[in-house]
């Protein structure tokens, strides 16, 4: 009887996580660990909360007891928000961090993070998001210029690599098999790059002066009839990167 496996899906959730105040220092060895668990660090910024903010960041802890201590814990010093993203983000990362009493966390998992960076039942040395939805509230409050569009998952996901990114890099790859270049991934990369079917597409024009208008036209390949600009690829040490300059030229009737 054949086994049928069920199809690989692709789920991508978003959590928020604080480095608090006492751990700032360890910030690069807890990132470290961070990665190393499979998590991407989407955005990071380190910032310092007054009293208030850190009031209404807890705001669902107000009337509590150690709430008092814990805005003034949370806003004695700078802290690193991160918004940590991969499969089942929110789950994994509290289970990362462990217990939020670090005295019961080095008792019952040694190896999480607040065991090993945290203090006591307040300074543990971390915060994760508890649910979905808390992680959305709390990366808005932390980076309120992050659109959090909702990342495709599943069979859009699946819908989206084969209508948008398979043409494309099936195409470089079947080029990348005929052509047999010496170095296949900085060729390949430069392939995606020339081929983007994203990226605007480039008008020559012809430089032109007006003299009687008092307008001055210097443009090539332009993206627009008041656009200029200029790209310059170059490799360094095996690895190619690309280094755009954009000039746009506002042509203003004189």
């Amino acid at each position: 009887m054949q086994m049928l496996m069920p199809e690989p899906q692709i789920f991508v959730e978003r959590t928020l996580a604080l480095i608090k105040p006492d751990v700032v220092d360890k910030e690069e060895e807890i990132e470290d660990l961070i990665l190393r668990a499979g998590f991407l660090i989407v955005q990071k910024r380190k910032l310092q909360l007054s009293p208030e903010q850190c009031s209404n960041f807890y705001a669902d802890q107000y009337g509590k007891g150690f709430f008092p201590n814990l805005t003034a814990y949370m806003s004695s010093g700078p802290l690193v928000a991160m918004i940590l993203a991969r499969h089942c983000a929110v789950s994994y990362w509290k289970e990362l961090l462990g217990p939020s009493n670090s005295v019961m966390a080095r008792r019952t998992h040694p190896h999480s993070l607040r065991a090993i960076y945290g203090t006591d039942d307040l300074r543990n040395a971390l915060h994760g998001s508890l649910s979905i939805s808390s992680a959305e509230r709390e990366i808005r409050f932390m980076f309120p210029e992050v659109i959090l569009e909702p990342i495709p998952t599943g069979q859009r996901a699946r819908d989206y690599l084969n209508l948008y990114v398979k043409p494309t890099l099936l195409a470089g790859l079947t080029a990348l098999c005929k052509e047999k270049p010496a170095d296949p991934m900085i060729w390949l990369a430069d392939w995606l790059i020339e081929h983007n079917p994203n990226k605007p597409r480039l008008q020559h024009q012809v430089a032109e002066e007006e003299h009687q208008g008092h307008r001055k036209v210097c443009i090539s390949q332009g993206l627009m009839p008041s656009s200029s600009i200029c790209l310059k690829e170059s490799c360094s040490t095996g690895t190619a990167h690309l280094k755009g300059v954009f000039c746009v030229l506002l042509l203003l009737k004189g």
